[in-house]
This record gives C-alpha cells, sequence and structure tokens, in this order.
C-alpha cells in the first residue's frame, strides 16, 4: 500500500482519534458519542481505516434489542513516518499474543 494514501487516510479528521479510541473493541455509535463525531463521518473514517487495514472488524455482537452491532479495533500498535529519502510510513501491527491477552483479560474483568 503506498505511503501517501496512508498518510492521507491518517491526516482525514478524526481518524487518529478513532484509532486511539479503539484500544478495546467499539462500534461507530460508541465512538460516535464518545469523539463527538457526527456518525455519517464516523462511518466513513471507519471504512477508510478497515480498507488501509488499520482498524478491524473485531467482531458482530448482539444488543440488547437484538440487532447485529459491528464492533471495531485498532489493527496497529504503532504507525511512524519518516521522511528521510522518501516518504515511508512504518506500521507495526497488533501481534496474535496481544490480541489474545487484551481478550482474556476482558473476559476476567467482565465476570
Amino acid at each position: 500500500m503506498a505511503s501517501v494514501d496512508i498518510l492521507q487516510t491518517l491526516g482525514n479528521k478524526y481518524s487518529a482519534e478513532i484509532l486511539d479510541a479503539t484500544d478495546e473493541p467499539a462500534s461507530a455509535q460508541e465512538l460516535s458519542d464518545e469523539l463527538g463525531i457526527p456518525i455519517a463521518t464516523c462511518y466513513r473514517r471507519i471504512d477508510e481505516l478497515t480498507e488501509h487495514d488499520l482498524l478491524e472488524l473485531h467482531d458482530n455482537i448482539l444488543s440488547d434489542d437484538r440487532r447485529r452491532i459491528k464492533v471495531y479495533r485498532r489493527n496497529v500498535e504503532e504507525v511512524r513516518v519518516d521522511f528521510d529519502e522518501e516518504l515511508t510510513v512504518h506500521i507495526e501491527e497488533r501481534t496474535e499474543v496481544t490480541n489474545k491477552l487484551d481478550e482474556a483479560w476482558r473476559t476476567l474483568s467482565e465476570s
């Protein structure tokens, strides 16, 4: 993926805030409410971030009123931009171990 495309996506208003807020899974509505983002804009940013593999669909949960809700979690631990000889974006993805530890911790904390 082109570094310029990723940098443009990260530069869009609210993209960084959404990534920061999705260390734990969250729905578009939760993100919209928590961050004060209009819901349509929130969905657009989620689509852009998932298209560039920075955010992932984590689960489809069943709400209290029996509707399916998509929840998202960031897919990266670190994004680094270098301007040395040319623009490069380095992405450190979340490890599978990190994902499993997060899941175990959340399950224990909900008990």
